[in-house]
């Protein structure tokens, strides 16, 4: 970024305006800090860092850009958040906390969806960036291999740079503070509840392992099994939506075995598979157990009602804004609690006496 005076002989480098990042060096500080020193940023900054910043701007004949002001002065009044599925309640309940959380703060809500595509993620920041929200918040599991890393944070960190607060609400892997969730913690509670309500016999229906929600909730059912004696469960890879829960479940009723419990790794899955095997002539709580992940809504208007593991959904939107807006805030891991429902009643007969899947 550059500033629009002209500093004193010797004080601009390689003979160019002084930037921001000419003023951090001078006064010893992070361009963060010196961003919201000079921007009038409403995060905290030390007063004798703020001096120290004014005076090495003052030196060098720095002027702060006047639409980093803006994004430092909140302007705009609105909190930009980035979802994965704007139809999916998981999100919609992560979405409902930051509106509140931003309605007490003075901000209005504005929402983008990515579709689960790093590109279309990418280019939703970029013109975020453009519009200068207050805050961004980007929530959904990050895809390890998808080729959009270091260009993302770059759009980022140019926006945090200018006066913009970043949080992230997923798996800490950019360098942003993040809202995450104990996704294998909460899997392997749920794998030694099943068993303590007598299942033996698992599948798992998850996403591919690039993944990372998936894959830290199908790992963290296996730890919850190790030790246990049982099989190691059948895993069948699928999409990470109702539509891959109802086809994996299908495929799954086409094989011959006596699984007695699937676990999907997401509420949506489960519901989906739930229907895929009434459909395939099996009853969900009676012939097969089903469990899935995050507690949204839905989980206890289906039939029978869908044993799942809650997550503070509200909870996790409203602590990304109130992360946002604080500069000394420390980035929560918001835990999980397991509650069995009626599609996994307890289990009064070993599994080798119920064999549910026929062959076609």
């Amino acid at each position: 970024m550059t500033g629009t005076g002209g500093p004193p002989d010797g004080a601009r480098g390689a003979g160019g305006p002084a930037t921001l990042h000419d003023v951090a060096r001078e006064a010893g500080v992070s361009v963060a800090t010196a961003s919201r020193a000079l921007n009038g940023s409403a995060r905290h900054v030390r007063a004798e860092n703020v001096a120290r910043v004014r005076a090495a701007a003052d030196r060098l004949g720095y002027r702060p850009h006047l639409s980093a002001q803006a994004i430092a002065k909140g302007s705009t009044g609105t909190v930009a958040l980035v979802v994965r599925d704007v139809a999916d309640p998981y999100f919609s309940a992560i979405a409902a906390g930051v509106a509140a959380e931003a309605e007490a703060a003075g901000l209005i809500l504005t929402m983008a969806v990515a579709g689960g595509s790093p590109e279309r993620e990418l280019q939703i920041v970029r013109t975020l960036r453009g519009r200068r929200p207050r805050v961004v918040i980007v929530t959904g599991s990050r895809i390890d291999g998808a080729g959009t890393r270091d260009a993302l944070v770059e759009e980022l960190e140019a926006y945090r740079t200018a006066g913009g607060g970043v949080v992230m609400i997923s798996q800490r892997d950019l360098p942003y503070p993040t809202v995450t969730i104990d996704n294998g913690g909460g899997a392997a509670d749920l794998a030694r509840a099943l068993l303590g309500a007598g299942y033996r016999r698992f599948a798992v229906l998850h996403a591919p392992a690039a993944l990372r929600t998936s894959r830290e909730r199908h790992e963290g059912f296996l730890a919850g099994l190790a030790g246990s004696g049982v099989p190691e469960p059948l895993a069948v890879e699928t999409g990470f939506t109702r539509d891959g829960g109802y086809a994996a479940a299908r495929r799954l009723a086409e094989r011959a075995g006596d699984v007695d419990a699937v676990f999907a790794v997401n509420d949506v899955m489960a519901i989906g598979a739930m229907t895929g095997l009434r459909d395939a002539g099996l009853r969900p709580g009676t012939d097969i157990g089903v469990a899935g992940f995050d507690d949204i809504a839905p989980a206890v208007d289906v039939v029978p009602a869908l044993t799942s593991v809650a997550v503070p959904l509200r909870e996790a939107g409203a602590a990304a804004v109130r992360l946002a807006l604080s500069n000394d805030a420390t980035p929560p891991s918001l835990t999980t609690t397991v509650i069995l429902r009626a599609s996994t009643p307890p289990r009064r007969r070993p599994a080798e006496s119920r064999p549910w899947a026929t062959t076609s």
